[in-house]
């Protein structure tokens, strides 16, 4: 039986039905919760619509690493990778490590140089110029890092598909470990070893790591060769890796891998961390972001995540790697200070840019309304910020897009954003086995490209025509599914704390939704110059609860509301903890609406 309509809503005004998140099965998994296990109501229908059973329940609640942690040699090429990373600790080897230029590349590339350096070892970090170098390794800086004295490379967050460069890295005489994530070739390069759980000829089971996971297993099989060899009792200390768990909760999160099993642990255990502020460059990010109270998943995601970003998008890359490392916090404040004024001169460009780019793709729909895959190309646009202009055309028209900024020479560079059910990442490396790019790949939810002169059409019409199957299969399956209805009154910060014992929520781990039905929309206006609509509901009693939509004043969301102003409707939302003033109130983030009967 498919899953109820929520208060009959099979249309709302973003034209989808509202589902309730429980089905018959999901009913008797609540039910099972509650009564056996005593779990209070909101919190069993939460956990049930999660996939929990009754006896999963105690360990879900309370993930401990401990339980989660897989031996890191389940993962291929693991034991060799570790032993190599030994040997360069014992004899202090200077190592290259080379990263992406996101956040997970940055803090993958500080996790691997903080333990080398605790081990005695000589890193160097570089992070390519996505300007001027582009993603992942190359020869040229591989000849830098070489004539430095590095005789071992180690890429992390990127390495498995260049063949290339890291062919030039073992001619130069470096040795080459692979610490990555992304989805894999049969064909891989010939190095030392090359650990990534997407591997074909992988069976661990740990695909779902984003690569500072992949890379805090390496140092966890590192550690652990050391202590074989009697290296930490030697040095008389040994490098405390659960400190490190704040860096895999932060690329966790912003890397938007699935929060389920052992990354939700990471994500957890590294909140933890995170709430005690005890490395200086993300307390002082934390400042320069105006967070307040206690560290939260969205806060990684929508806060920490995109000033770490701005430096590898739109300036100085090292940036946020060398702010992860730092231990002096007059240097983390200053690093800090100038992600900040980067993602603020990042937000204004894409502010342009995704306006733009949202012109062209209504026009392309204009002509074209059930095509699968948008793509929208300038030579205006930054490279730097593509895939977040990709990313809101995404959740505009729902389905794939790509933003692609054109060069000089005719060529592009492009990013993609997909949405659930659509394997971009495949497609991506479908079309460069085809000869339709010059090379491309990511994962299954985002993916970068290269574009040769005159290659963008014959691209598009590809993924058009290989995706439009599954375009559709997945905008017929689209719907809000909801958890639970809401008073306003019932919205309060207990509550919220009730919800929190059931996250951390992300990818894989949707965020709580609940619908407020039959509330009055008392005041409804546009603020800030982003575009944001602050709203206020009132319920019958007379209880009240404010809120606001992001990014929505010109879409049919935000018109919709505006337009509702004194109504009484249904209203569909998250819900978060506002402070202010030294005060706590429930806040809604609200995500569509609904004509009340």
């Amino acid at each position: 039986m498919p899953p109820r309509a929520f208060l009959g809503v099979t249309r709302s005004v973003l034209g989808r039905p509202w589902r309730d998140r429980l089905d018959a099965a999901g009913l008797g998994r609540a039910e099972a919760l509650s009564q056996i296990e005593g779990i209070p109501d909101i919190l069993a229908r939460l956990l049930a619509g999660r996939g929990v059973e009754a006896e999963e329940a105690a360990r879900f609640l309370e993930p401990k690493l401990r339980d989660l942690l897989p031996d890191p040699a389940t993962l291929i090429d693991m034991e060799a990778a570790a032993a190599r990373l030994a040997r360069a600790a014992i004899r202090q080897e200077k190592v290259a490590i080379f990263g992406d230029y996101d956040v997970d590349g940055a803090c993958s590339a500080a996790l691997l140089a903080g333990f080398l350096t605790e081990a005695g070892a000589k890193p160097r970090i570089h992070i390519p110029d996505r300007l001027i170098e582009g993603y992942g390794p190359n020869s040229e800086a591989i000849g830098m890092l070489a004539a430095e004295g590095a005789t071992l490379l180690v890429t992390v967050d990127c390495g498995t598909t260049s063949h290339e460069p890291l062919a030039e890295a073992r001619r130069l005489g470096l040795d080459v470990v692979v610490l990555d994530h992304h989805q894999a070739p049969e064909l891989l390069p010939p190095v030392e070893a090359l650990v990534n759980p997407n591997r074909q000829d992988d069976l661990s089971g740990l695909g779902h790591l984003c690569a500072a996971g992949v890379v805090f297993l390496a140092l966890v099989a590192t550690s652990r060769t050391l202590r074989r060899q009697g290296f930490w009792a030697q040095r008389g200390t040994e490098p405390d890796l659960l400190a490190a768990l704040d860096l895999v909760a932060l690329a966790t999160v912003a890397d938007v891998v699935p929060l389920r099993g052992l990354n939700r642990a990471f994500v957890r255990q590294g909140l933890a961390m995170l709430r005690g502020r005890t490395r200086p460059g993300l307390a002082a990010l934390m400042d320069v972001a105006g967070l307040d109270g206690p560290v939260q998943p969205w806060h990684l995601g929508f806060l920490l995540g995109p000033r770490i970003n701005a430096g590898g998008r739109i300036g100085d890359a090292a940036l946020g790697a060398r702010l992860l490392l730092t231990a002096d916090e007059i240097e983390a404040r200053m690093i800090a200070t100038e992600l900040n004024r980067l993602n603020q001169e990042r937000q204004e460009i894409e502010r342009q840019a995704v306006l733009e780019a949202t012109a062209e793709a209504e026009h392309a729909l204009m002509h074209a309304p059930d095509q699968a895959v948008l793509l929208a190309a300038s030579a205006d646009w930054h490279p730097g910020i593509v895939g977040l202009v990709a990313a809101r055309l995404k959740e505009r028209f729902r389905r794939p897009a790509f933003a692609l900024a054109l060069n000089g020479e005719g060529g592009a560079t492009g990013s993609g954003r997909s949405v659930a059910g659509v394997d971009l990442g495949r497609a991506v490396r479908a079309a460069v086995e085809a000869g339709l790019a010059v090379k491309g790949g990511g994962h299954a939810m985002a993916a970068g490209i290269t574009l040769a002169a005159g290659q963008s059409a014959a691209f598009h019409a590809f993924l058009v025509e290989r995706l439009a199957a599954d375009v559709g299969a997945a905008s017929e399956g689209e719907a809000l599914f909801v958890d639970a209805a809401l008073s306003a009154g019932g919205a309060n910060p207990r509550l919220l704390a009730e919800i929190d014992k059931a996250g951390p929520f992300g990818a894989g781990s949707p965020e709580p939704v609940f619908v407020f039905p039959s509330h009055r929309l008392t005041d409804v206006v546009e603020i800030g110059s982003g575009g944001h609509v602050r709203v206020k509901l009132k319920s019958g009693d007379g209880a009240s609860i404010g809120g606001i939509a992001f990014r929505v004043a010109q879409e049919p969301l935000g018109r919709a509301l505006l337009a509702a102003r004194g109504e009484v409707i249904h209203l569909a939302a998250t819900l978060t903890l506002n402070r202010w003033g030294g005060t706590e109130a429930a806040e809604l983030r609200v995500l569509d609406l609904a004509k009340s009967n």
